[in-house]
């Protein structure tokens, strides 16, 4: 997983990807605003290319219920979820430009840049050395040649401590808090690299975006930062129409909204995105999965909590079996969703070396979540979280519950009665009302859903010391309220119990499409050995955007209809062609620019098809041609695009077309 296994010009792909509108920036013509952006043709066919394997994969084979639901979510959902109070980010600010900085991000960054400073300084100081210079000398020669015009600052040797130091701080950044940034801004001399400039102590950020609903403006709303929390409103509705049938998932592709603080690298950090989530709701006594064996054998790339902290950053290895069988992953169903997800990744044309799964840490964690795993992809920005597979617990469907005094749960008919002995709180009617009046039904209801341990110490309390006080928070009557024996009467029962009633779990992968977009186009970014100038991007047909290019050999009026009649017969069989016909294009630059395109395959019409029909096929990433009927060349390229014939089976199958000519003449 080194960065030689991604060799990319990044800023001959971005220029690429401007020149071919795969996207570009939004309101470019008023100057844009930074972390939006808009998908050219190219693009947004990319992207619902994407979407629909995702939906094949995920939603039809899983049988999953899906939905779509409401972008503008009142203040009360998400006040309830925690995404008022938690959903945030630490933000720093240049305290002489006033610039913004995501604090996480800016510690990242100033680090890795000494450390990469540090490994060229070394780096020069070993060829000194290699040329016979003094140690004193090579490490002076280092400096002369790092040396930049306008007093750009040399390469610097860090003491190997330090060095080693900035790696485990780097290795286990996302488990630092606000307090945490602050000390390493302060005690490494973290400043804003663009300026120079000190940067003021993290402070909190929401990330939402704030509206209101309705013409008063009294009625409080948010963008939403998920599509979980619609899914989660439904949950009621969605069982009942799975017939009450347990696990079940429902799933969603939507947008969402998070104001980024400092919005850069492209599409990786953005304000507006498309999403992709699943919510499956599981039972919390057993989370096993039927399908479990069919991913228990895959090797997954795993970098797990315990191995971050001890500041190491390089994947271990292990079948899913053996990750959860060894409580590296915390059950079955997170672990089958692991493996789907690394299929489905990897079946887009994701490269498995430059992919891995590396486990939240404490501090990271989400407030709802009890495990979590981020799928990283390697890019030329660095390891990037693009899918989360995160174990939420019963968080988001209890506290809704608890908030809409709804329930939220299943009722499972017991094949056996269950017996059991339990803690219960009563309320003694005559006292309890009268003495606490508008807080005695919010009281009782707190006291009624107090975990048994909560309840034994509210006894305990009222047989020691004659009085037990109860908090109340979230309500309208918040404050603290004495209890008096005399007003409840808690005691251990014996309960026979026909039906079960329990809260699901929910285990959530979330997809970022837009990030896993960008990976996919830098890995399957290359340029031709023999012309670097001539950029491909190795989409496979699955994902293309435009799956056949047709064109003429030239202008030649005799062209026109069987070019016609080509596009025509590849769209009736369900494959999107792209016509090309410039006449001022040589045919070699036109192959070039559908290249760049990701098109796989290129049906050409030349002087030989007005003779007997035949027309040529040329394979993306080879260039080699084929000639046959315009009928079996349709049908071949169907059955290559549905993945039901490879191109390596039709080179047995046809002569190669001597191509040497066109494919120069770009």
């Amino acid at each position: 997983m080194s960065e030689s296994k991604l060799n990319v010009d990044r800023a001959a792909l971005e220029q690429l990807l401007q020149k071919r509108f795969f996207f570009a920036p939004s309101f470019g013509i008023y100057e844009g605003v930074k972390g939006l952006y808009d998908y050219g043709p190219t693009g947004t066919a990319l992207q619902q290319n994407l979407i629909n394997l995702w939906r094949q994969h995920f939603i039809i084979e899983e049988d999953m219920l899906e939905v779509d639901c409401a972008i503008i979510t009142p203040s009360k959902v998400l006040e309830t979820s925690g995404h008022v109070a938690k959903f945030a980010d630490w933000m720093c600010r240049d305290t002489v430009s006033h610039d913004f900085r995501r604090a996480d991000h800016l510690v990242e960054e100033v680090l890795e840049a000494r450390l990469e400073s540090d490994a060229l300084a070394r780096k020069m100081a070993e060829a000194s050395l290699a040329d016979g210079a003094t140690t004193d000398a090579a490490a002076k020669a280092g400096a002369k040649k790092g040396k930049k015009k306008g007093g750009a600052p040399a390469p610097t040797k860090l003491d190997d401590a330090v060095a080693e130091e900035y790696r485990n701080i780097l290795a286990q950044i996302d488990n630092f808090n606000g307090d945490g940034l602050g000390e390493l801004i302060t005690k490494y001399d973290i400043r804003n690299p663009e300026t120079g400039n000190a940067v003021t102590p993290p402070a909190a950020f929401n990330l939402m975006f704030e509206s209101s609903i309705g013409p008063t403006g009294t009625l409080k709303g948010y963008l939403r930062p998920e599509t979980a929390q619609g899914q989660f409103m439904n949950f009621s509705r969605l069982l009942e129409f799975n017939n009450q049938k347990m696990p079940f998932a429902s799933a969603m592709v939507g947008r969402s909204f998070r104001n980024e603080i400092s919005p850069r690298s492209g599409l990786l950090r953005v304000r507006e995105f498309t999403m992709a989530e699943i919510e499956h709701y599981v039972d919390p006594l057993n989370k096993d999965h039927q399908r479990f064996d069919d991913v228990a054998g895959i090797a997954l790339p795993l970098l797990p909590g315990t191995v971050q902290l001890e500041g190491k950053s390089n994947p271990i290895y292990m079948t899913i079996g053996d990750a959860v069988e060894k409580g590296v992953v915390d059950n079955k169903t997170l672990g089958y969703f692991l493996g789907r997800i690394y299929l489905y990744l990897t079946t887009i044309g994701i490269k498995p070396e430059l992919l891995r799964f590396r486990q939240h840490l404490n501090n990271e964690m989400a407030h709802y979540a009890c495990d979590c795993w981020d799928a990283e992809i390697k890019t030329t920005y660095g390891w990037i979280e693009c899918v989360g597979c995160a174990d939420r617990s019963a968080y988001d469907l209890c506290v809704h519950a608890a908030a809409t005094k709804k329930k939220l749960c299943v009722r499972e008919n017991l094949p056996e009665p269950r017996v059991f002995e339990k803690l219960e709180c009563e309320p003694n009617s005559k006292v309890f009302g009268p003495r606490l009046k508008r807080a005695a039904k919010p009281v009782q209801e707190h006291l009624q859903t107090l975990p048994e341990e909560s309840l034994e110490a509210v006894s305990a309390a009222l047989a020691k010391d004659g009085k037990a006080t109860v908090t109340l928070s979230g309500t309208a009557v918040d404050g603290d309220y004495e209890i008096t024996p005399d007003m409840v009467n808690i005691e251990r029962r014996t309960i026979t119990e026909h039906v079960r009633e329990y809260t699901p779990n929910v285990i959530e992968p979330s997809f970022g499409v837009g990030r896993i977009l960008y990976a996919l186009i830098e890995h399957s970014y290359s340029v031709r050995a023999d012309d670097e100038q001539r950029a491909v991007l190795s989409f496979n047909a699955a994902v293309a955007p435009f799956k056949c290019l047709v064109l003429p050999l030239s202008g030649h009026a005799s062209f026109e209809e069987p070019l016609r009649n080509a596009a025509r017969r590849l769209r009736a069989v369900g494959v999107p062609a792209r016509v090309d016909d410039a006449a001022s294009a040589s045919i070699g630059r036109r192959y070039a620019r559908n290249d760049e395109l990701g098109t796989p395959f290129a049906i050409t019409v030349d002087f030989q098809t007005a003779e007997d029909g035949t027309v040529t096929l040329r394979e993306r990433d080879t260039t080699k041609q084929i000639r046959g009927s315009l009928d079996e060349i349709v049908q071949l390229v169907k059955n290559l695009v549905n993945g039901e014939i490879t191109w390596d089976v039709v080179l047995t199958k046809y002569e190669l077309v001597n191509t040497v000519a066109s494919e120069n003449d770009a």
